[in-house]
C-alpha cells in the first residue's frame, strides 16, 4: 500500500499544479517588459513632465531678457478736471511799447488755462546704449538657467528610469517569493492530508499533524503579507508609470547577468562626462561669474538715446504738440559703496561655487567606485547562488528517483522539494539583487 500512497500524492501535486497553471493563464495580466515601463514612465511620469516644463519656461525667460536690448516705448495719459482755476496773467506793457507807442497790453490780462476736461498725454521712446553689456550679461545668465532647467530634467529622466527598474525588480523579487511560498504551501497542504490518513492509521501522533497545520497555517499568512506587499509594489510602479494605479499587469523574468564591467577608470571618466550634477554645478560657477560681472557692470552710467512727445489737452495757451529728441543718462556717483560691497559678495559666492564643483566631482568618483563594487559583490553571488540551486536539484533528482525505489520516506521527498525551491528563490532574488545594482551603477555613471 505505501506505493500507492506515494503514487496518489504525486498524481495529486501534478493536478494541482497543472489546475492552477491553467487558470493563470486564462486569467493573465498585459505583459509588461522593463523596457517598455520605462518608455512609459518616460512620457507619463507626471512630476517628470512637470519639470521638463521648466525648460519651456526656462527659454520663455531668455525671451523676455533679449526683448530688453530693444527700445522701450512707454505712453502715459493724465485726465482731470481742475479744482482750482489756474491762469496766466500778463501784466500791462509786460511786451514794452506796440508800433503806436502804446503799452502791450494796454492792461492786465488774464487768460484761464482750461476750461472743463484738461489734462495731457505723453509718450516716450527711449533705447538703451550703455546698457547693452548689462543686458547681454543678463541673457547669458538668463541661458545658463536655461542650461541649468535642462540638467534637472536629465536628472530626474535618470533617476525615473532607475526608480522605474528598482520598482519592476522589488515586483520580481516579491513575485518569486510568493510563487515560492505557494509550492511550500501546497507541499504542507500534501504533507498534512498524508499525516491525517497515517493519524487514522494510527502510525502518526496527532502532534505530527498540529505540527503540520501550524507550519501551513504560518506558510498561508506569508502568502498574505506577500501579496499585500505585491499589490502596494504594483500601485507605487504604475503611479511611477504615470497610468491608473489599478492597470494590471505582469511581468517578464530576468535576463542573465551581464558581462563583467572590469575598467573603473574608464567608468569614472564616464560619470564625469555624464553626471547631471556636475554640469549643474558647472553651470553654477558659470552663473556666479556672470552675477559678479553684472554686479561690476553697475559702475556704468546708463546712457541712451530717447525721444519725448508731450500734448496738452483742453487748453488755451500752452503749446498742443512738443516733441524732442536727444540723449539721456542717469547716474549715481555716490552710493557709500554698495556697489564695493556688493560685487565682494558675488566674488565669494563665485569661489563657493568652484569648491561646490570640486567637492560634487569628488563625490560622483565615491558613488561611482562604492557601485562598482556592489555590482562586483552581487555578481559574486549570482555564481554562488547559482551552484546552489544546481546542488539542490541534483539532489532533488537523487531523493525522487530514491523515493520511487521506496528507499527513502515521503518527508524527505517533500524537505527536499521545498529546499530545492527555496535555492531556486534564492538564486532569482540574487539574480534580481544584480540588476539593482547594475541599475545603480547605470545610475552613478549618468546613463539612463
Amino acid at each position: 500500500m505505501a506505493w500507492l500512497w506515494r503514487f496518489t500524492l504525486l498524481a495529486s501535486v501534478y493536478t494541482a499544479g497543472a489546475s492552477l497553471w491553467a487558470q493563470d493563464v486564462a486569467s493573465d495580466p498585459p505583459e509588461l517588459s522593463l523596457q517598455q515601463a520605462i518608455q512609459i514612465a518616460l512620457d507619463n511620469n507626471r512630476p517628470a513632465q512637470i519639470t521638463q516644463m521648466d525648460i519651456t519656461k526656462a527659454h520663455w525667460q531668455v525671451a523676455q531678457a533679449k526683448s530688453k536690448r530693444f527700445p522701450e516705448i512707454s505712453t502715459y495719459f493724465f485726465g482731470s478736471g481742475n479744482l482750482t482755476s489756474p491762469t496766466f496773467t500778463f501784466k500791462k506793457g509786460l511786451f514794452g511799447k506796440d508800433s503806436s507807442g502804446a503799452d502791450s497790453p494796454s492792461k492786465d490780462v488774464h487768460i484761464d488755462l482750461a476750461h472743463g476736461f484738461t489734462g495731457f498725454a505723453m509718450a516716450q521712446v527711449a533705447q538703451p546704449l550703455s546698457q547693452l553689456y548689462k543686458i547681454h550679461l543678463a541673457i547669458r545668465e538668463q541661458e545658463l538657467g536655461a542650461d541649468m532647467a535642462t540638467q534637472k530634467y536629465q536628472a530626474k529622466r535618470q533617476s525615473l528610469v532607475a526608480d522605474v527598474r528598482q520598482a519592476y525588480y522589488a515586483v520580481l523579487q516579491t513575485e518569486g517569493a510568493l510563487e515560492a511560498e505557494k509550492l511550500t504551501v501546497k507541499q504542507y497542504q500534501e504533507t498534512d492530508r498524508v499525516v491525517l490518513n497515517y493519524v487514522a492509521e494510527r502510525s502518526a501522533l496527532k502532534s505530527n499533524s498540529l505540527d503540520v497545520k501550524a507550519k501551513l497555517a504560518q506558510s498561508q499568512y506569508q502568502m498574505v503579507q506577500l501579496r499585500d506587499t505585491l499589490t502596494t509594489q504594483k500601485e507605487y510602479l504604475n503611479n511611477l508609470l504615470g497610468r491608473d494605479l489599478d492597470t494590471p499587469f505582469r511581468t517578464q523574468p530576468v535576463p542573465p547577468v551581464t558581462p563583467e564591467e572590469t575598467d573603473l577608470t574608464i567608468a569614472r571618466q564616464t560619470s564625469l562626462k555624464q553626471r547631471p550634477e556636475i554640469k549643474e554645478a558647472e553651470i553654477d560657477v558659470r552663473r556666479a561669474d556672470y552675477d559678479r560681472k553684472l554686479s561690476k557692470a553697475q559702475y556704468i552710467p546708463d546712457i541712451g538715446a530717447a525721444f519725448h512727445y508731450l500734448s496738452p489737452i483742453n487748453t488755451q495757451i500752452l503749446p498742443e504738440n512738443i516733441a524732442s529728441a536727444g540723449v539721456e543718462m542717469k547716474w549715481d556717483p555716490f552710493d557709500w559703496g554698495g556697489r564695493r560691497d556688493e560685487v565682494k559678495q558675488k566674488e565669494i559666492t563665485l569661489r563657493q561655487s568652484k569648491y561646490q564643483l570640486t567637492e560634487t566631482r569628488s563625490q560622483v568618483l565615491l558613488d561611482v567606485d562604492n557601485n562598482f563594487r556592489k555590482l562586483s559583490e552581487s555578481r559574486a553571488l549570482v555564481v554562488v547562488a547559482g551552484a546552489a540551486r544546481d546542488a539542490a536539484d541534483e539532489k532533488l533528482r537523487e531523493v525522487t528517483d530514491q523515493f520511487g525505489k521506496s528507499v527513502v520516506l515521503l518527508r524527505d521527498l517533500l524537505e527536499q522539494q521545498a529546499a530545492a525551491a527555496n535555492a531556486n528563490h534564492e538564486y532569482q532574488q540574487s539574480l534580481l539583487a544584480f540588476w539593482s545594482a547594475k541599475a545603480n551603477f547605470d545610475k552613478a555613471l549618468g546613463e539612463e
